[in-house]
This record gives C-alpha cells, sequence and structure tokens, in this order.
C-alpha cells in the first residue's frame, strides 16, 4: 500500500501546477473574460508553482500558496484507495477528481461553474464508463443512465428555479453517472453527505459571524465543493 501512496502523492502534485492554471484562467466572475494572461505582465497563464505566483512578474494570481497541492495529494490517495476492479472506472474517478479540484477552488472563489470545465468533466466520465460497458453488464450501465438523470435533473429543476447555477446540472450528471456505478445507496449517500457537509459549512460561517458581532448576512454557499466532496466520502466509504 505505501508505494500506492507515495505514487498517489507524486500524481497529485505533478497535477497541481497545470490544475493552478486552470483555477486562475476561471475563477473570475460572470460576465468578465476568462484570465488568458497575467493582467501584470501579459504572460499566459497555464502552469504555475506552488506560490501561486506568475513565473514572470511573480504577480498572485488564483489559489493561495500551497492548497492546490494539498488537496490534489489528498484527492490522488483518496481515489488510490477506493481504486475500483475495472481500470476504466478508476480513470473515471481520477478524471473526476481533477476536473473537480479545480471547479472546487472556482466555484469556491466566484460562484461559477464554468461549461469550459464541466463539459470535460461529464464528457470524460461518459466515455469511460461507456468503455466499461462490455465487462458491467446493461444492468450497471442503465443504473448509472438514471442516476445521472436523477441527480442532474433534480439540479436543472434548481437552475431553472434560480437556486442554482447553470454549471451545477452537468456537474450533477457526471458525478450522478459515477456514484450509479456504485449503487443507488451510495448515490443516495453522496447527496446525503452534500448536503450535511453544506449544512455544517453554513452553520459554522453564521456562528463565526454572531461570535464576531457581525450580522448574518446572505450565506450564498457555493454547491459544486460540496457535490464533489460529498461524492467522494460516498465512494470511500461504500
Amino acid at each position: 500500500m505505501v508505494p500506492v501512496v507515495v505514487a498517489a502523492v507524486l500524481v497529485g502534485l505533478l497535477a497541481a501546477p497545470p490544475l493552478r492554471g486552470l483555477i486562475a484562467r476561471f475563477a473570475v466572475p460572470e460576465g468578465e473574460p476568462w484570465c488568458e494572461d497575467c493582467p501584470a505582465c501579459g504572460r499566459r497563464v497555464r502552469l504555475l508553482p506552488p506560490t501561486g505566483r506568475c513565473r514572470g512578474c511573480r504577480e498572485r494570481l488564483g489559489a493561495g500558496p500551497w492548497t492546490v497541492e494539498a488537496v490534489a495529494v489528498a484527492v490522488a490517495v483518496a481515489v488510490a484507495y477506493a481504486a475500483d476492479r475495472l481500470v476504466v472506472v478508476t480513470l473515471a474517478m481520477g478524471w473526476a477528481a481533477a476536473l473537480g479540484v479545480a471547479l472546487g477552488f472556482v466555484d469556491a472563489r466566484v460562484r461559477r461553474l464554468p461549461y469550459r470545465l464541466t463539459l470535460p468533466l461529464l464528457g470524460g466520465v461518459t466515455a469511460l464508463l461507456l468503455a466499461a460497458v462490455p465487462t458491467a453488464g446493461p444492468g450497471v450501465t442503465l443504473r448509472c443512465l438514471l442516476v445521472a438523470l436523477a441527480v442532474g435533473g433534480v439540479l436543472e429543476l434548481a437552475v431553472w428555479l434560480g437556486a442554482l447555477g447553470p454549471g451545477d446540472s452537468p456537474l450533477g450528471l457526471a458525478l450522478g453517472g459515477l456514484l450509479g456505478w456504485y449503487g443507488w445507496s451510495v448515490a443516495l449517500g453522496g447527496l446525503f453527505a452534500a448536503m450535511v457537509l453544506a449544512g455544517l459549512w453554513g452553520t459554522l460561517r453564521a456562528a463565526a459571524a454572531l461570535v464576531r458581532r457581525r450580522p448574518v448576512r446572505g450565506l450564498d454557499l457555493p454547491v459544486g465543493p460540496f457535490l464533489l466532496l460529498g461524492a467522494l466520502t460516498a465512494v470511500l466509504a461504500r
């Protein structure tokens, strides 16, 4: 198990620079252009060091120092621990985890899940799960489809009602399909964990505001990080 953990740590560290680049590019408010270049020196934003600073002018871009690295390593170790007997399913988990790290940081910073990230996540998970169809059989494939449609449909309804942003539904489709591989109980557990984690975070924020004697304003919680963390928790706990 130790070699697997070491390999997962290395994978997380290697994935962090491009993930930092994605976070810096897409963590911009709604209506503003993507941050393709450093605003200070014009250098292309692609790979960023753990400090989060531009390699050209040292301008701070995206997430804080070593935060992406810590999360990427933790998620990589979790995926290695939860590895499925089918390689394509493990690859689907890894793909969702990698883009999920970027999406989690972006949503936490600017409260949006860009299609430029959610659609590749959905496409990659779908393609890899389809590759598992000959081994899994039609029953498992149908369950993945039903769970994906159920989760995506609920989130799309929330989008229509104005409670969520448009990027939440493709994320729900991808996570639903992946959770469906492990069964209905894991899928329900993932949604339940997401709600509990969001509720705890909202409660902590409200309590912190009260302790500091500040008014408790609208919590405006980002949904994406909790969906991703809930899904990972359910898979690990299965």
